[in-house]
C-alpha cells in the first residue's frame, strides 16, 4: 500500500514538474531553430542542417543532462535550489575569506538581477512566437499579432492576484499534451529524411564548428535559445524534488524536444522556404489552428512558471537583505510557496509591454534573449566551483575538472550572445544593471543605517543597570521592543520613556535575523537570553524561504511562557525617516534612492505578522 502511495506521489510530482519546470525550455522550439537560419549566414545544405541539429542535441545534453542534472542539482541548500540558494551556499563556503565572499555576493546578486531581466523577456518572446503562428495560417493576421499577444499577457498578469493553486495539475496535463504533440509532429518528417538522425553523433557538431568557424560562433547565440529555461530545473528543486525533475527530463521532455528539432531540420531539407517558421510549417493543415491555440497555452504556462519564480526570488531577496520589505500575499491556504507580490507583478508587466511594443516580433526579441540567461549560467558555474571546492572540500583538480568544461561551454555561448548587444541584447543588460544598482544600494544603505544606529545608541546592559538604580514608573504587562542592533537600547524604548514616562513590568528586546540557509525549524527560531531586571534578549532567526512570523516563533519558546498574553502585550517599533547626508559611505544619489525605498517599504508589523491592534510605532529621524 505504501509502495503504491509512493509511486502515486512520484507520478503527481513528475506531472507537476512537467507543468512548472519545463514550460520555458519546452516552448523554445517555437523560435530557436528558426533563428539559426533567420540571419542568412547558414546555407541550407544537408551537412549544415545535420551539423546544426547535432549542436542542438549536444547543447541540450551537455548543459541540461550533464551540467544541471548530474552536477548542479547535487549542490542543494537543505533541499532547496535556485540562484539565491546557491549564492547562500557559496557565501557560507567562503565565509572565512571576507573579500572573496563579498566578491561572490556581488556576482551572485548581479545574477539575480539578470534573472529578473529574463523574467521580462521570456513571456514576451514566448507568447509572440506562439501567436505568430496565425501569420502562417493567413498573412492577413499580421496586424493582429501584437494586439493579441498584449491581450494574452495582460490577462496573465491581471490573473496573478487570484493565485495558481488550482491550476497546477491542469498545467501539468496541458504540458504533457504539448510535449507529446511536438514530438509526434516531428516523426513524419524524420521518416522522410532519416539522415537527420546522424546528428545524434557529436562529430557532426564538431565538424560543422570546425568547417565554419566564424559562422558557427555567430550561430551559437541562436543555438543557445534551445536551453533557455534550463535553470528552472535547479530553481524548482525544492518544490518537486530532484528525482521527479530528472524523470520528467529523460522520459518525456528530452525525447520530445529532440524529435521536434530533428523534424524541423528534416522539413527545411524538403522545403527550404519553410525555414521562415519551421515549427508551424511542419504541422498538417488540419492541426494548424489547434496548434496555435495549444502553443499559446503552453507559452502562458511557461510565463506563469517564470512569474511565480520571480515572486519567490523577490521574497528570498528581501529575506537576504537586498530588497526592502514588499507586500506579499498568500494565494493558497495549503501551499506556503504560492505567493503574489503586487510590486513585482506590475513591474514585470510594465517591462513585458515595453519589450513587446519596442521589438514587435519574436525574431527581434530573440536577439535580446539569451544574453542574460547565458551570463546567469556562467555565474551559476562559478558559484558551483566555490561550493564544491570550499563547501564540500573536494580536491582542486577534481573541482576544476567538474566545472571547467561547463565554464568553457557557458563562456562560448555568452561570447556569441555578446554579438547581439547592438540588436537588442542591451535591453536585458540595461534592466539587470539598473536592478543591480537598486539591490546593492539597498544592501549598502541598510549597512550604513545600522552602523549609524549602533554609533548613536546606548549600551543595553548599562541602561538596565541605570533603570534598576533609578526606576521609572512600572506598569503591568509585557513590552516587546524591536531592535535593529542587538545589545543596544531601541529608540522606541527611549521615546516611550520620554513621552509616556513609564516602563512595562516585563521587557523583551527583539532582534530579527535572516540566515543564509533556506529554513530554520520552528522550535529553533527564537533564541532567548535572560538579561535580568525582568528583561530578556530575544533573537528570532528566519531562513530565506521561511515565512516570517514573530508571534508564532515567540510562542514556541518555553522561556517566554506566560509573558505574551495578547491582552497585556504591546509591540513597540521605531518608524525611521532616513535623511541623506553628504558624509562618506555612499554617493548622494544612491542615498536618495535608499531613502525613497526605505520610505516606500511596507510596514515591519505586517511583514513580521505582528497583531495590528498590539503595535505601537514611534517615529524618529536618522541621517545616513
Amino acid at each position: 500500500m505504501a509502495h503504491a502511495a509512493h509511486h502515486s506521489s512520484l507520478a503527481a510530482l513528475t506531472l507537476g514538474a512537467i507543468g512548472v519546470v519545463y514550460g520555458d525550455i519546452g516552448t523554445s522550439p517555437l523560435y530557436a531553430f528558426k533563428e539559426v537560419f533567420a540571419s542568412g549566414h547558414v546555407e541550407l545544405t544537408t551537412n549544415n542542417v545535420v551539423g546544426i541539429l547535432s549542436l542542438f542535441f549536444w547543447t541540450l545534453s551537455v548543459i541540461v543532462s550533464l551540467k544541471y542534472v548530474a552536477l548542479i542539482m547535487r549542490a542543494d541548500n537543505h533541499g532547496e535550489g535556485g540562484l539565491m540558494a546557491l549564492l547562500a551556499l557559496a557565501s557560507q563556503s567562503v565565509q572565512d575569506r571576507p573579500r572573496l565572499r563579498a566578491a561572490l555576493m556581488s556576482v551572485g546578486v548581479f545574477g539575480v538581477a539578470l534573472f529578473f531581466g529574463d523574467g521580462v523577456i521570456t513571456p514576451a518572446v514566448s507568447v509572440l512566437s506562439a501567436v505568430e503562428g496565425l501569420e502562417v495560417i493567413t498573412p492577413r493576421a499580421s496586424p493582429y499579432v501584437m494586439p493579441i499577444s498584449l491581450a494574452v499577457l495582460l490577462s496573465l498578469f491581471l490573473a496573478q492576484r487570484f493565485g495558481t493553486a488550482r491550476l497546477g495539475r491542469f498545467f501539468g496535463v496541458a504540458m504533457v499534451g504539448w510535449f507529446v504533440c511536438i514530438g509526434l509532429a516531428g516523426v513524419p518528417h524524420i521518416a522522410q529524411h532519416p539522415e537527420v538522425l546522424a546528428a545524434l553523433s557529436p562529430h557532426h557538431a564538431l565538424h560543422f564548428a570546425w568547417a565554419h568557424q566564424q559562422i558557427a560562433f555567430i550561430t551559437l547565440g541562436a543555438v543557445f535559445l534551445c536551453v533557455t529555461g534550463a535553470e528552472a530545473l535547479y530553481a524548482d528543486m525544492g518544490h518537486f524534488g530532484a528525482r521527479p525533475i530528472r524523470l520528467a527530463w529523460f522520459i518525456l521532455v528530452l525525447p520530445s524536444l529532440t524529435l521536434n528539432y530533428f523534424g524541423q531540420g528534416a522539413l527545411v531539407l524538403s522545403n527550404p522556404a519553410a525555414a521562415e517558421n519551421p515549427f508551424f510549417r511542419m504541422m498538417p493543415d488540419w492541426a494548424m489552428v489547434p496548434m496555435v491555440g495549444l502553443a499559446t497555452l503552453a507559452t502562458v504556462i511557461a510565463s506563469q512558471a517564470l512569474i511565480s519564480g520571480a515572486f519567490s526570488a523577490a521574497k528570498q531577496t528581501i529575506q537576504l537583505g537586498y530588497l526592502p520589505r514588499l507586500a506579499i500575499r498568500h494565494t493558497s491556504e495549503r501551499e506556503s510557496g504560492q505567493i503574489y507580490v503586487p510590486a513585482v507583478n506590475w513591474a514585470l508587466l510594465a517591462g513585458v509591454v515595453l519589450a513587446v511594443v519596442a521589438f514587435r516580433s519574436s525574431g527581434a526579441l530573440a536577439a535580446a534573449y539569451g544574453i542574460s540567461v547565458s551570463l546567469v549560467m556562467v555565474i551559476t558555474t562559478v558559484l558551483t566551483f566555490f561550493v564544491i571546492r570550499y563547501g564540500w572540500k573536494l580536491p582542486l583538480p577534481l573541482c576544476l575538472a567538474a566545472t571547467s568544461l561547463f565554464l568553457m561551454v557557458d563562456i562560448a555561448f555568452f561570447s556569441s550572445n555578446l554579438l547581439k548587444i547592438a540588436e537588442g541584447g542591451w535591453f536585458p543588460l540595461l534592466m539587470a544593471l539598473a536592478l543591480y544598482l537598486i539591490l546593492s544600494s539597498w544592501k549598502q544603505g541598510r549597512h550604513l543605517l545600522l552602523e549609524r544606529v549602533r554609533s548613536d545608541a546606548l549600551d543595553l546592559p548599562s541602561f538596565l543597570e541605570s533603570v534598576r538604580a533609578n526606576p521609572p514608573l512600572r506598569v503591568e504587562g509585557t513590552a516587546v521592543f524591536l531592535s535593529a542592533a542587538p545589545g543596544t537600547v531601541p529608540s522606541a524604548l527611549l521615546h516611550n520613556l520620554k513621552h509616556n514616562k513609564v516602563l512595562h513590568r516585563h521587557n523583551l528586546f527583539l532582534n530579527v535575523q535572516n540566515q543564509d540557509q533556506p529554513r530554520i525549524p520552528l522550535n529553533e527560531q527564537a533564541l532567548v537570553t535572560e538579561l535580568g531586571h525582568d528583561s530578556w534578549g530575544v533573537s528570532v532567526r528566519f531562513g530565506f524561504m521561511d515565512e516570517p512570523d514573530v508571534p508564532r516563533a515567540l510562542a514556541q519558546s518555553s522561556a517566554l511562557q506566560g509573558l505574551l498574553d495578547p491582552m497585556s502585550t504591546s509591540y513597540f517599533l521605531s518608524r525611521d525617516t532616513v535623511v541623506p547626508s553628504f558624509e562618506r559611505g555612499m554617493s548622494l544619489w544612491r542615498q536618495k534612492l535608499f531613502s525613497q525605498m526605505h520610505h516606500s517599504a511596507s510596514g515591519a508589523a505586517d511583514f513580521l505578522k505582528l497583531p495590528n491592534n498590539l503595535v505601537v510605532e514611534m517615529g524618529s529621524k536618522i541621517e545616513l
